[in-house]
């Protein structure tokens, strides 16, 4: 009997225990939109589910970081956002995330029914029922919380085989809250792995253990009262869409709607009125002056655009309140977040996926970006430092004038706004280009004081007018906003966004990034100027008393590089169009080639870009370079060498030569030059752009040595983007025709000198065998402003 009672007292112990693990009693509650439970002694969240089958929005996101732009883990780093729903099955509650990507919008339940069960669902996570009361069930989430939903392990990877380590995680109950209409959940975890790439170990303590804190939010979705904005793509605003399966089969079944805060007229017919709640951004309370005071003006210049639609006061700008979670979905929050190295900010949302309304935005903020603009505005200064080490104010101010800008950059893309890169081209029309800064030449010197605009442009008044602007029951929405457009169309305001910008893949002639002028080509003749000019004047004081000279050389690669961006900017009038995003009798300009007089008229220019004289760094500067200092060591930002701890003044002209070339030169560019010819034989065609290059190349002679190795850095780089486009696949026939016949009359045409022996053995190699090419790349250049060709994100729906 002993025996018996024995045996049935271990049987029934686990029960004991699991029960009383669950006493609620024992908690610590925290009442909210969903209750839940803390129990200190287990380390356990227990949630309490008093409805089913009811959908809110869960969001995960990282609350720190890991610190490396490479890496790209940040800090208030928001993740996807996903409708979910619990649903219960036998004794589980499942988290169930429906397929919003295909809907059926009618009220025909079954045709409803029949579109869902056509395409799959997720199940999020599985959670067993732990205590079941007369209104609701208790589930544990500890597991959940605990799990890699912001996919830290899959971003790691590239540094080395990490994995979640449980034993080194735990809840983090500091900014663990609940609130009516939200909940918030923290957990620290820690990744483990054999760290191998130079990234994480530059930035973690002991780089084989990763430990971040992520963050989970449970949302209550938005009431039905948003009214949904259909998507023109004229209107530079970011959209989000589905497939409606119940749409008429004469209708379009993509829906395409703008992503948008909601914004409502307290009096809504009155033309000015206040909102019945304001958007208001709130600013990091870790931002330190002066940039905290430039980042809250730079954002604050919305308020203009929505006070040009009738809205009083509608857009704010604050402090963060003292204890409040920038994490927390109820905040639209501007972030100062700290890397290792400089890198791109940007600006996220969290988005009802079912309509577009923006319900939180976030924008990160790098803090090294205003770093550059004080080091390009150090470059130019004539001798800043020859009396004093305190003379910065005019390059301070020079960076808080980028800094402005970014602030309200990154903003528009969390009000719902996308890059505007042909405003640039038009009298800076917009705050969502890339500005580059401007600068004229006054007595000798380089003025920067009116580097950056100040405010919104006017295009950033079109697209919130499309975005927020409220019209009365009387007002037909879709000809209103027409007519916005129209407008806009009408004052020569051009909108053209990301892909068809870029120099390597786009084709506008007046939509690029880092770029300024309204005529692309005279803007990079007054760069040149610019930039020869700050090399003159460049000396030992552009650094500060007692600074090493290996500082003077970091100083002086933004100044070398001032015209990357300009240059790339031009590259892309050659084989260029000028298009919109037209539609059907808006009376836009569709799509026209840029005639010859213009492309011809940039090639000139660009090939002052490939001419030794003027990448030469001239020589008396070479003196202010000597090997690097002690614990100075090369950066990614340094001019890259082949000489060792010798300053290699050849490798930077070939590096900037290739830059040129590389652009001008790109498959897809000389592919349009053929089509562009063949259409227009009037045109500038590829043979004519390589016999110009050609002709200021191999033809090019100098009485200096030093322009002569200069010559030869060039002409190699010039040789071997002509193998590249013989022997690329994605060349035109006609391309590789022309190109191997200038590689035959180039052949017979080069002298006997060791140089042009080597250069024919090269084109002999090449000739023999195509396919064993391998193009001997130039030094990396530097990044640049502000980092690389590529620099902020939005969020993409």
């Amino acid at each position: 009997m002993k025996q018996l009672s024995f045996l049935l007292f271990v049987f029934f112990l686990p029960f004991y225990i699991f029960s009383q693990s669950i006493n609620l009693d024992e908690t610590k509650a925290y009442n909210g939109y969903f209750n839940f439970y803390y129990n200190e002694d287990t380390d356990k969240i227990y949630l309490e589910v008093k409805t089913l089958n009811e959908p809110f929005l869960y969001v995960n996101s990282l609350a720190t970081g890991v610190g490396s732009n490479d890496i790209g883990l940040d800090r208030g780093q928001l993740g996807d956002e996903r409708v979910v729903e619990f649903k219960k099955a036998g004794n589980k509650l499942l988290l169930i995330q429906p397929n919003l990507k295909f809907r059926g919008i009618t009220d025909n339940e079954l045709e409803k029914k029949s579109i869902e069960e056509a395409f799959a669902k997720s199940v999020l996570y599985g959670f067993k029922i732990v205590k079941t009361t007369n209104k609701s069930y208790i589930i544990d989430i500890t597991s959940f919380l605990l799990q890699d939903a912001h996919g830290v392990a899959n971003r790691l990877k590239s540094q080395g085989n990490y994995k979640l380590d449980v034993s080194k995680s735990a809840l983090a109950l500091e900014r663990t809250r609940a609130f009516p209409n939200n909940i918030e959940f923290e957990a620290m975890l820690t990744f483990k792995g054999d760290a191998k790439g130079k990234y994480i170990k530059s930035v973690v303590p002991t780089a084989s253990l990763v430990s971040v804190i992520q963050h989970h939010s449970f949302i209550k979705l938005p009431d039905n009262d948003y009214k949904k904005r259909e998507f023109d793509v004229r209107s530079g605003a970011i959209s989000i869409s589905y497939l409606d399966y119940a749409t008429p089969v004469q209708e379009p079944i993509n829906k395409r709607y703008i992503i948008r805060h909601r914004l409502e007229k307290k009096k809504p017919n009155s033309a000015i009125s206040e909102a019945k709640e304001p958007i208001i951004y709130y600013l990091d309370s870790g931002t330190p002056e002066p940039i905290k005071s430039a980042l809250l003006e730079g954002a604050s210049w919305w308020n203009e655009a929505f006070e040009a639609i009738g809205f009083k006061n509608a857009f704010q700008v604050k402090m963060l309140p003292e204890g409040a979670d920038p994490m927390d979905c109820r905040y639209n929050v501007i972030q100062w977040v700290h890397r290792a190295t400089r890198g791109w900010s940007y600006g996220a949302s969290v988005v009802d996926p079912r309509t577009g309304e923006i319900i939180k935005g976030h924008v990160s903020l790098g803090s090294l970006r205003i770093r550059q603009d004080f080091l390009i505005a150090q470059a130019l200064s004539n001798k800043p430092f020859a009396e004093r080490d305190d003379n910065y104010e005019a390059m301070l101010n020079m960076a808080l004038a980028r800094i402005r800008q970014l602030s309200a950059h990154e903003v528009g893309h969390t009000l719902g706004f996308a890059h505007n890169f042909a405003a640039s081209t038009n009298n800076k029309a917009s705050v969502m280009d890339y500005p580059h800064p401007s600068f004229t030449l006054k007595n000798g010197n380089i003025d920067f004081s009116n580097a950056y605009a100040k405010g919104i442009g006017e295009w950033d008044k079109v697209t919130t007018a499309y975005s927020y602007s409220e019209f009365s029951n009387k007002t037909n929405e879709k000809e209103a906003l027409n007519t916005i457009l129209t407008q806009a169309t009408n004052k020569n305001l051009q909108f053209i966004s990301d892909y068809d910008a870029r120099a390597k893949g786009g084709a506008h002639a007046f939509a690029h990034l880092w770029d300024n002028g309204k005529t692309i080509v005279d803007e990079l003749n007054n760069i040149l100027n610019i930039r020869e000019t700050a090399i003159k004047n460049f000396s030992k004081d552009n650094i500060r008393a007692n600074e090493p000279y290996s500082l003077l050389e970091d100083v002086f690669v933004p100044l070398y590089f001032l015209h990357r961006y300009q240059t790339e900017a031009t590259t892309k009038i050659i084989g260029g169009l000028n298009y919109n995003y037209a539609t059907k009798n808006d009376n836009q300009l569709i799509v026209e080639t840029i005639d010859y007089s213009k492309q011809k008229e940039a090639l000139n220019v660009l090939l002052k870009t490939i001419d030794a004289e003027v990448l030469a760094i001239p020589k008396d500067k070479l003196g202010l370079f000597p090997p690097r200092a002690f614990r100075y060591n090369r950066t990614r930002e340094s001019f890259k060498s082949r000489t060792g701890v010798a300053f290699d003044a050849l490798s930077a002209s070939a590096t900037a030569s290739e830059f040129t070339l590389g652009f001008l030169l790109h498959p897809e560019r000389v592919n349009r030059l053929i089509q562009q010819k063949s259409l227009n034989s009037s045109q500038l065609g590829l043979q004519e752009v390589l016999n110009a290059i050609t002709e200021n190349t191999f033809y090019k002679n100098h009485n200096s040595s030093y322009l002569t190795e200069v010559q030869q850095m060039i002409n190699l780089n010039y040789l071997e983007q002509l193998f590249n486009l013989a022997n690329n696949e994605a060349c035109f026939f006609q391309v590789k025709a022309i190109v191997n016949n200038t590689l035959d009359e180039l052949y017979q045409e080069l002298g006997s000198d060791i140089y042009a022996k080597e250069y024919k053995r090269l084109i002999e190699q090449f000739k023999k065998n195509p396919e064993l090419f391998k193009e001997d790349k130039a030094p990396k250049i530097p990044d640049g402003s502000p980092i690389g060709t590529d620099a902020c994100n939005y969020q993409e729906y």
